[in-house]
């Protein structure tokens, strides 16, 4: 087709684009950024819920861009309409929002490079379609869908491979006549690239994660524009990367297959290829069959964003956690800086695992003890009332009543180079620290030490009476203890105990034992003095008494 075809027939198409790509290089130009800095796009569709897998990816977008003072921006890419879903858009932005992943550029912050929505960028996209028209780069194609599955058959009955490309692309020749003729008949057509590519040719990229890439270089013409003037995804994002003026494209690997097309569209529409970035998926392994897969959110509770904040996994310790399967040597960098956070980190492509990373959720546990080890007190209960009055509201209220106490009991062991790690979520405290609170304590009963050994309650009760002094240090107070336990016919020491059990009741660890037990409902806790400090004498008395009358 000769140039003055090309022209009439980019104007039969598209008689009311009048804006041309000329005028788009003009409306998005460079971005004035310091050299070196990043620009990183979040691109999800708004078909429900953030997935751990997207999270993980935004999370990935939003670190690089912030440590090199670049950008990252969130684009909705809508243009499968048939799966968006209603408040999809506002969904997405409150899952990233509770993770405080916040787009530097957005549809709802605004910014100099938007639409920020697809669906709103139609004419952009139609503009760069009309410009190909126009020098060849693309042509329409009136195949239906019946003719497609035909061809795919063919394909598949001669083992080649699927698609239209070559003799199976039968509209890329399509005189200006023709095609004059198809449309006044009615035919609806897509736009295809008019590919150039030979797959006996090879291109080559160097993925910053995955290291050298070389694959056939691609043929097929595949659509653009769909019928309804849509377009693919392949182009949509083209565009929008070129205009946006993204410098790394990081996304997971599924896409890795789709590089050379990506390729090809950026070379044949003249733009400077980004880094591409492919990382490993987030995989687990299979409770029933035991096999490898990625995690997923029709089988997996964990996949889904909003599940850490319903069973109270600190958003901050899953961000740790993510920052562990980013970049392998985090884990040791953050428990050696217990003082920093993942933010004092400078992350890597290289370190970046190439294979799959499997959800660990014993990991994340561990991980979200660390977070918890290194929060005061007060943090500690200003986080979970925050999370109690979305999720359990009757707790909230007994936290308030009791802030004072509370704090002291979460305070507890909190200074030293080894903090306790008792504690992985928010629901942990009301279990762990429910000798705290009186109306909590005492709908508890101690139903699980029956059957084990029976505890001397009247020892206890005499020790509480007569020797305990809790205006002392901790030291001074085991020391009484074992005084205490030596006169009753109690070991000094457990070793001392092991020597000779024949001349002993126990030792000193099994009166601390029952104390324990009596004072708090079971048999590891924080420091018992402590405990008993923040309670007071009368408290400790009257939980005595409780387990006296529960063993009758």
């Amino acid at each position: 087709m000769e140039k003055n075809e090309r022209l009439e027939l980019a104007e039969l198409l598209f008689p009311n684009i009048t804006k041309t790509r000329d005028y788009y290089e003009e409306l998005y130009p460079e971005r004035n950024l310091p050299e070196g800095a990043i620009v990183t796009r979040f691109g999800p569709s708004p078909t429900g819920f953030v997935h751990m897998g997207s999270l993980f990816g935004s999370f990935i977008d939003s670190i690089y861009a912030r440590q090199s003072n670049g950008v990252f921006f969130l684009r909705i890419e809508d243009t499968d309409q048939k799966r968006s879903v209603e408040n999809g858009v506002e969904g997405i932005f409150q899952d990233l929002n509770s993770f405080d992943i916040i787009p530097d550029e957005s549809t709802m912050v605004g910014g100099d490079y938007g639409p920020y929505i697809q669906s709103e960028r139609a004419e952009i996209y139609q503009a760069y379609v009309k410009d190909m028209i126009a020098n060849g780069l693309a042509y329409p194609c009136f195949m239906s869908e019946e003719e497609l599955a035909n061809i795919r058959e063919e394909q598949e009955i001669n083992k080649v491979r699927t698609g239209v490309y070559g003799i199976y692309a039968a509209d890329r020749d399509l005189s200006l006549e023709e095609i004059k003729t198809k449309i006044a008949n009615g035919e609806e057509y897509v736009i295809r690239l008019k590919s150039p590519g030979n797959p006996k040719n090879t291109v080559e990229i160097e993925d910053l994660i995955k290291g050298k890439m070389k694959f056939p270089e691609s043929d097929e013409d595949f659509v653009l524009l769909k019928k309804d003037g849509i377009p693919t995804y392949h182009f949509a994002h083209a565009i929008d990367d070129h205009l946006m003026h993204t410098t790394h494209v990081i996304r997971g690997d599924e896409w890795v297959s789709s590089v050379p097309k990506h390729i090809q569209l950026f070379n044949v529409l003249g733009f400077e290829l980004p880094n591409f970035c492919h990382h490993a998926p987030i995989t687990k392994k299979d409770e029933k069959t035991g096999t490898i897969r990625k995690l997923s959110k029709r089988k997996d509770p964990e996949a889904a964003v909003s599940y850490y904040d319903e069973v109270g996994i600190p958003i901050d310790a899953v961000k740790l956690y993510l920052a562990t399967i980013l970049n392998s040597n985090f884990e040791e960098w953050y428990l050696e800086n217990t003082d920093k956070s993942f933010k004092d980190f400078t992350f890597t492509f290289d370190k970046m695992a190439v294979g799959g990373t499997s959800f660990d959720l014993e990991k994340l546990t561990n991980i979200a003890k660390t977070y918890f080890s290194r929060k005061s007190g007060e943090e500690v209960y200003n986080e979970t009332l925050a999370w109690a009055k979305k999720h359990d509201i009757d707790y909230a209220t007994i936290l308030e009543e009791n802030k004072d106490d509370m704090i002291k009991f979460l305070s507890i062991e909190k200074d030293g180079d080894r903090p306790r790690k008792d504690i992985a979520k928010y629901s942990d405290v009301k279990e762990e620290f429910s000798y705290a609170i009186d109306s909590i304590f005492k709908n508890e009963n101690y139903s699980k030490f029956e059957g084990d050994k029976k505890y001397d309650v009247a020892l206890v009760a005499d020790y509480v009476d007569n020797t305990l002094n809790l205006d002392t240090t901790n030291e001074e107070w085991f020391s009484k203890v074992k005084e205490f336990a030596i006169a009753n016919g109690y070991a000094g020491s457990p070793k001392d105990y092991k020597k000779d059990p024949e001349s002993y009741k126990g030792h000193v660890g099994d009166v601390c034992e029952a104390i324990r037990v009596m004072v708090t409902g079971r048999t590891k806790s924080p420091d018992l003095f402590s405990i008993m400090k923040v309670l007071g004498k009368e408290k400790v008395k009257e939980r005595i008494e409780m387990f006296k009358n529960y063993q009758g």
